[in-house]
């Protein structure tokens, strides 16, 4: 067996013995085995990835309870999954038959704010948004802000990378992890980084982990730079005959200097899509719209320079808010596409492509061409400042013709991601979904490195097994 595959059923314990070694020191409540309730942990929201139902689901409140666990795992050679809320995209949480579930929700304790040192200190449970809220009562601002922030937890946020609306000008999750506390496959517990303002001793073992999808080890507490809270944020709505001309929009806008707090971007499927969905008002006849956002102190002014410069890449029309209320009016429209995208045939795989900003039209081009040779709707939206995009490829899965072709044209993208001089994702993680074609952006070189720091923190290989490699 490889050190960094899943055990087979052989190699693992009997359910009843492993259930009885958790319960040791683990309350009854935070040891599911039912397995209508155990198969509901199964996976996360993925599409196309296998996944098996785990021998127990644990659900501990304490970083010594996560230890037990791991020192269970351990000694019994069962692998661990860990999860957050599920609403990952590419199966990194998913579980297989005799596994264990590590399911992190019930630590969702915020331990400290600190407006003088402008950190948070939290559990890994904690939700986004209550997150974001909290630290709002001391006029401060966690600024990543993953379309599902209303769901996923800080740790998933961790353990994936997020990123969301903001990225453009506040960046991603990994800019705001300042220190961790780990517990390794062994039981042990790790303290990574700091919280301080400066820091650079050793290796940067927090950044190894932000990212890492629960393959190197379980992170427990979090050290989380906040900045001050920023002003309320206007947003203008530009419209394009193509999305080429949106797309060189961004390149001018960026180019220009400018440092919009939101800049996404939505093709025709996805503007009609959300129109079908909510009623919404959104102008049809686009080929494209984007949306630019400015939390300076005066948003007005930074519009009108970037409506000016929409309008010279071809803009048919701008049209700035006047007001936060009807800036996030049109911000909800864009935080409705990837619901509105799966209405249309009942199931979706949403890529994640990350490419230069310089060759975002040429993406977007050629996510066309492949719905067209698939005969399938593929809607983008996209983080366009960053080149982050995401098309999603809307198909029946009944059909497994057209499911076929949904897969296919899914491997093309990420082709031509890589191709255009970008990555197989942004944000999403690679998890299940992704792991072929990790292997093809990194090198071998680059593979052999990434699989030694595996074996270097689970030597046996238990930690979330058959991700990423």
């Amino acid at each position: 067996m490889s050190r960094i595959e899943a055990p087979r059923d052989d190699a693992t314990a009997a359910t009843g013995d492993l259930v009885g070694r958790l319960l040791g020191a683990l309350p009854a409540d935070a040891v599911l085995t039912d397995p209508d309730v155990t198969a509901s942990y199964a996976h996360d929201m993925a599409s196309f990835c296998p996944a098996g139902t785990p021998a127990v689901v644990v659900l501990p409140r304490t970083v010594e309870e996560v230890q037990h666990v791991l020192r269970v795992a351990t000694e019994l050679r069962v692998p661990v999954v860990p999860q957050g809320a599920r609403t990952g995209l590419s199966g990194g949480a998913n579980a297989h038959d005799g596994w264990i579930v590590l399911s992190l929700t019930r630590m969702d304790r915020i331990l400290e704010i600190s407006p003088v040192d402008r950190v948070a200190v939290v559990e890994p449970g904690v939700v986004n948004a209550t997150l974001s809220r909290a630290v709002r009562e001391h006029g401060l601002y966690y600024p990543p802000d993953p379309s599902s922030w209303e769901t996923c937890t800080i740790g998933g946020n961790i353990g994936t990378a997020s990123g969301g609306l903001c990225c453009v000008k506040y960046g991603v999750t990994a800019e705001y992890v300042l220190g961790l506390d780990v517990v390794l496959a062994d039981g042990r517990l790790m303290s990574t980084g700091r919280r301080t303002a400066k820091g650079v001793a050793g290796y940067d073992l927090t950044r190894l982990f932000v990212g890492s999808e629960g393959s190197l080890g379980i992170v427990v507490r979090a050290v989380l730079g906040l900045r001050p809270a920023p002003p309320a944020q206007l947003v203008l709505a530009a419209e394009f005959p193509s999305a080429r001309a949106a797309c060189d929009a961004v390149c001018a806008i960026m180019a220009g200097g400018h440092v919009p707090s939101l800049l996404e971007l939505m093709d025709r499927t996805t503007v009609r899509a959300v129109n079908d969905l909510a009623r919404m008002g959104l102008p049809e006849t686009t080929e494209a719209l984007l949306l630019a956002a400015f939390d300076t102190p005066d948003p007005a002014a930074d519009l009108a320079a970037v409506g000016a410069l929409c309008e010279a890449a071809g803009a048919t029309r701008v049209v700035p808010a006047d007001d936060p209320a009807e800036s996030e009016l049109l911000l909800q429209a864009r935080r409705l596409s990837l619901t509105a995208l799966e209405a249309v045939k009942g199931t979706t795989m949403i890529d994640d492509v990350c490419v230069p900003r310089s060759r975002l039209a040429d993406l977007l081009d050629g996510v066309e061409r492949v719905a067209e040779r698939h005969r399938l709707t593929i809607g983008v939206c996209a983080h366009a400042g960053d080149g982050n995009t995401h098309p999603t490829v809307c198909f029946d899965a009944a059909d497994p013709d057209e499911s076929r072709r949904a897969r296919a044209s899914f491997d093309e993208i990420m082709a031509l991601g890589l191709e255009l001089g970008g990555t197989i994702t942004g944000e999403h993680g690679v998890g299940v979904l992704k792991k072929d074609w990790l292997a093809r952006e990194l090198g071998p070189v680059g593979l052999e490195m990434q699989r030694a720091v595996k074996q270097t923190f689970d030597p046996l290989g238990i930690l979330n097994p058959g991700k990423l490699f």
